[in-house]
């Protein structure tokens, strides 16, 4: 899979939430009511990371949740697989 350009990544970050790209990476922090409702998340993006067959960087403090994504095949560049996960996981945290 070949790397995004800096161009192409901040044209994709302009149709999806609060999404950074810093450090080749596409970054979100995610807050929830408490520790239960993270972890819920946490598990439902799982499914879905294991459906595309691409997993995310996942950090978790109580009710906070940090996710970074980047393609390892790419030599840890963005992706439009990043792209299309990070997408999934908007969606996913619409629902909470």
């Amino acid at each position: 899979m070949k790397p995004l350009s800096k161009e192409e990544i901040e044209k994709s970050l302009k149709n999806l939430s609060e999404w950074n790209f810093e450090g080749d990476k596409i970054h979100r922090d995610f807050e929830f009511a408490d520790f239960k409702t993270a972890l819920s998340f946490i598990v439902r993006i799982g499914f879905e990371a294991e459906d595309q067959g691409h997993h995310p960087e996942i950090s978790n403090v109580y009710k906070s949740v940090s996710i970074s994504l980047s393609t390892h095949d790419a030599g840890d560049k963005v992706t439009e697989k990043d792209i299309s996960l990070a997408k999934a996981i908007d969606t996913v945290y619409k629902t909470y």
